[in-house]
C-alpha cells in the first residue's frame, strides 16, 4: 500500500513538471503547488496535469487586437485563410487605395510596353488644382514613361499620374470618353475578381458618390495585384528618383517618396497603398513577409494617419502569430 502512495506522488510530481516549467513562479505558481500538495490518485493527478497544460496553451494564444479603424481584414496570403475581420464586408469610401486597381488595369493591358512615353497634358495639372488633390508634381510638356507614371501613382499618390494613365489606356475620341472607358475597365476587373462589394466611379479615389469597397475586397484586390512583378517592385519602393524628358528635349529628375510609412518601420513590409479623404478618413492596404509567410490586409476609416499605421502593425503582428 505504501508503495502505491509513493508511486502516486511520483506520478503527480511528474505530471506537474509536464504541465510546463513556466508554472514555477507568477500567477500560475499557486495552481502548481495545489496539484503537488493534493496527489490523490494517479488518474486524478494525470487529469490535473492535463488541465494545467491546457491553461498554459490558452495563456500563450495571441489576443485579438483592437483597432481604431471602422473596418479591417487580414489574411494569410499563402492559403487565403482569414486571420481577423471587423466589418469586413461593409462598403466604405476607400480614398486613394483606389489606385491599386488603377495600376492593376494598366498592368493587365495587352502588349503593354512600360517604356512607352506619355506627354503630360495641362488637363492633368488643372485637375490637381481644381480638386486640391495629391500630386506627383508632373510638369506640363514632360514625357514620362508608363513605368514612371506607376511610381508617381503609387508612391506620392499622384492623382495627376492617375489621370495620365486613365487618358492613355482608356478608349475613345475624347479625354472624357477615355476616362469613362478606363473606369469601366476598373469595374470589369473588380467583377472578374469576384469583388461583389466594390465599385469605382473615379480613377484616383476622388469619387462622385459611388466609389467604394470593403476591407475584404481590397485585400483580395491587393493579393491579386501583388502577383505582378512590376507592381510588387513599385509598391515596395520607399523612394525613387526618375529621369524624365522635358518639353525642350532635355531632362529633369523627379523624386518621389512612398506615403506608406510601414516601409522602413515594420520589418518585412512589401507594400501596398495608403488612402485618405474627408469621407474615407485614413485607409491603408498593407502586406509583409516574414520567414516565408506573407500577411496581407486592409484598414478603412481609421481615425488618423498615425492610427492607421498602428492599426496595420497590430493586425500584421496578429496575422503572423495565428
Amino acid at each position: 500500500m505504501k508503495t502505491g502512495i509513493k508511486g502516486a506522488r511520483r506520478l503527480s510530481a511528474t505530471a506537474v513538471t509536464a504541465a510546463g516549467a513556466v508554472l514555477l513562479t507568477g500567477a500560475f505558481a499557486a495552481p502548481a503547488q495545489a496539484v503537488a500538495a493534493s496527489p490523490a490518485t494517479p488518474a486524478q493527478a494525470a487529469a490535473q496535469a492535463q488541465a494545467q497544460a491546457q491553461t498554459v496553451v490558452k495563456a500563450g494564444a495571441p489576443s485579438t487586437p483592437t483597432i481604431t479603424a471602422a473596418g479591417g481584414f487580414v489574411m494569410n496570403n499563402g492559403n487565403g485563410r482569414t486571420a481577423f475581420a471587423k466589418a469586413a464586408d461593409s462598403r466604405r469610401s476607400m480614398g486613394s487605395t483606389t489606385k491599386i486597381m488603377t495600376a492593376q488595369v494598366v498592368l493587365s493591358q495587352k502588349n503593354l510596353n512600360l517604356d512607352t512615353k506619355v506627354t503630360v497634358d495641362k488637363a492633368y495639372s488643372d485637375y490637381i488644382v481644381a480638386k486640391t488633390a495629391s500630386s506627383a508634381r508632373l510638369i506640363v510638356g514632360d514625357k514620362v514613361t508608363v513605368r514612371q507614371l506607376l511610381y508617381g501613382l503609387m508612391l506620392p499618390s499622384g492623382c495627376d499620374a492617375a489621370y495620365a494613365l486613365a487618358d492613355k489606356f482608356g478608349s475613345g475620341s475624347t479625354r472624357a470618353a477615355r476616362v469613362k472607358s478606363f473606369i469601366g475597365q476598373m469595374n470589369t476587373a473588380a467583377k472578374n475578381l469576384g469583388l461583389k462589394n466594390t465599385h469605382f466611379d473615379s480613377f484616383d479615389g476622388i469619387g462622385n458618390g459611388a466609389n467604394y469597397s470593403t476591407p475584404r475586397d481590397l485585400t483580395k484586390l491587393a493579393s491579386s495585384a501583388m502577383k505582378n512583378a512590376t507592381f510588387r517592385t513599385v509598391v515596395g519602393t520607399k523612394s525613387t528618383q526618375q529621369k524624365v524628358t522635358t518639353k525642350s528635349g532635355g531632362y529633369r529628375y523627379m523624386s518621389w517618396t512612398n506615403t506608406n510609412n510601414l516601409l522602413g518601420s515594420y520589418a518585412g513590409t512589401i507594400g501596398v497603398k495608403t488612402g485618405s479623404g474627408p469621407e474615407a478618413k485614413y485607409c491603408l492596404v498593407f502586406a509583409a513577409t516574414r520567414n516565408g509567410k506573407t500577411v496581407i490586409g486592409t484598414v478603412l476609416a481609421s481615425s488618423s494617419a498615425a492610427n492607421r499605421t498602428t492599426d496595420a502593425k497590430k493586425l500584421l503582428d496578429y496575422g503572423f502569430k495565428v
